[in-house]
């Protein structure tokens, strides 16, 4: 007695694995289009709250988050961060490689002690399009959207939703938010001591505080206070303040 299976149940299967295919084809395309358009309307529109916000909501810390224009934001917070966090910011593509790879150099040295090199581009596509937290998925994906990021939105608008989606305080997000929370102003009043503060605790927002700080945040804040006016001179801040 023959195993072969009958013909009208290989008609029957030819249909549900043209379908499968076509599932497949419509999901690999999605997948393709989904990380540049979603670049593309947050080029326009404001993030809404990320991944991180959520958990941080959900773990009691509350949300603060309001979205300013680059325009209302005060430009001695835009050459504290790039002071603090990214000094060639202007002049790379998204990877500062001479930071990597000093990086490198430095955890080899002293591996108790990991230094990081994320740029700020890098740091806005982690912030915006993924989740907390390490793995080499997450760095793959972080690396793909810090491309997109820097052909379509270019440097002004990275530094604008960075400086908008950056935690400065448990549950205060952006500059706006951590101005007025922290200091009883807007975010286009602040002075350079009040934005070296606040790009001062911008590695570890939850360990360190700008609106009481200590001996290492005052002490950090005064060398970014003192970098501001390197960034300024050499124009370190010009793809951002024209």
């Amino acid at each position: 007695m023959s195993d072969d299976p009958a013909p009208e149940e290989t008609a029957a299967s030819a249909p549900d694995r043209r379908r499968w295919g076509r599932w497949l084809l419509v999901a690999l395309v999605s997948a393709i289009l989904a990380p540049p358009l979603s670049v593309l309307t947050y080029r326009l529109l404001p993030p809404p709250p990320n991944l991180l916000m959520v958990n941080r909501l959900f773990a009691g810390d509350g949300l603060d988050y309001r979205w300013r224009g680059l325009s209302d934001i005060s430009p001695n917070l835009v050459r504290a961060v790039i002071a603090s966090e990214d000094a060639r910011f202007c002049r790379h593509h998204g990877f500062d490689l001479e930071a990597i790879r000093k990086a490198q150099a430095h955890n080899k040295r002293r591996p108790n002690r990991l230094r990081g090199a994320s740029t700020i581009s890098q740091q806005a596509a982690k912030n915006v399009f993924l989740w907390p937290g390490r793995g080499w998925v997450r760095k793959g994906l972080e690396a793909g959207y810090t491309i997109l990021l820097e052909a379509l939105w270019g440097k002004r608008r990275i530094m604008e939703v960075y400086l908008n989606v950056a935690e400065f305080a448990p549950g205060v997000y952006g500059a706006e938010a951590a101005a007025r929370r922290l200091f009883g102003k807007g975010a286009d009043e602040l002075t350079p001591r009040e934005a070296a503060r606040l790009a001062a605790v911008l590695p570890s927002p939850r360990r360190y505080s700008a609106e009481a700080p200590g001996p290492y945040v005052r002490r950090r804040a005064r060398t970014i206070q003192a970098q501001m006016g390197t960034v300024r001179a050499d124009g370190l801040d010009a793809c951002v303040l024209r």
